[in-house]
């Protein structure tokens, strides 16, 4: 879907659902650091993909997992004072399918797709490490979940 609606000289990522989006990168090897841990102590994270939703200027996949976000709560707590005021804030988990768009565009996108999104449930299988290089983004490493708790 993503690949169908996103504009394509503006798709530089597969689809993925963002928790941060400027850990500064002097804190590179700590975050790989906390990732591996986190990843090495939990299990596939529990989520439910609930419908659709509007951005705006774009259309997005609603997401609900409070444990991916109380993951994230952990690496937020890790990092006080180093989060940008975007970051402070717990996201509204989604994939965006579709992003700046005119308003009308989006509008369409939404009332096309209404009735063909079913809500399921999935399990998020780890954490990535990107970094923004003013367009596209390379990618820096996967942490896989492989421990045994639940978050």
């Amino acid at each position: 879907m993503r690949n169908e609606h996103f504009p394509p000289e503006r798709n530089y990522l597969e689809a993925h659902v963002t928790l941060f989006h400027a850990i500064p990168q002097s804190c590179e090897d700590e975050l790989s650091d906390l990732c591996k841990a986190i990843a090495s102590q939990y299990e596939p994270v529990e989520a439910r993909l609930e419908g659709l939703m509007s951005l705006g200027r774009g259309t997005a996949l609603k997401l609900a997992s409070d444990g991916i976000l109380r993951i994230r709560d952990r690496i937020a707590e890790h990092f006080t004072g180093m989060l940008t005021g975007q970051d402070q804030h717990r996201p509204r988990l989604h994939v965006t399918i579709q992003n700046k768009v005119s308003p009308g565009e989006a509008k369409a996108l939404l009332s096309t797709l209404e009735g063909t999104i079913q809500p399921r449930n999935f399990a998020f299988r780890g954490l990535s490490l990107f970094h923004y290089v003013g367009g596209p983004w390379d990618h820096v490493r996967d942490f896989a979940f492989r421990g045994r708790e639940s978050a």
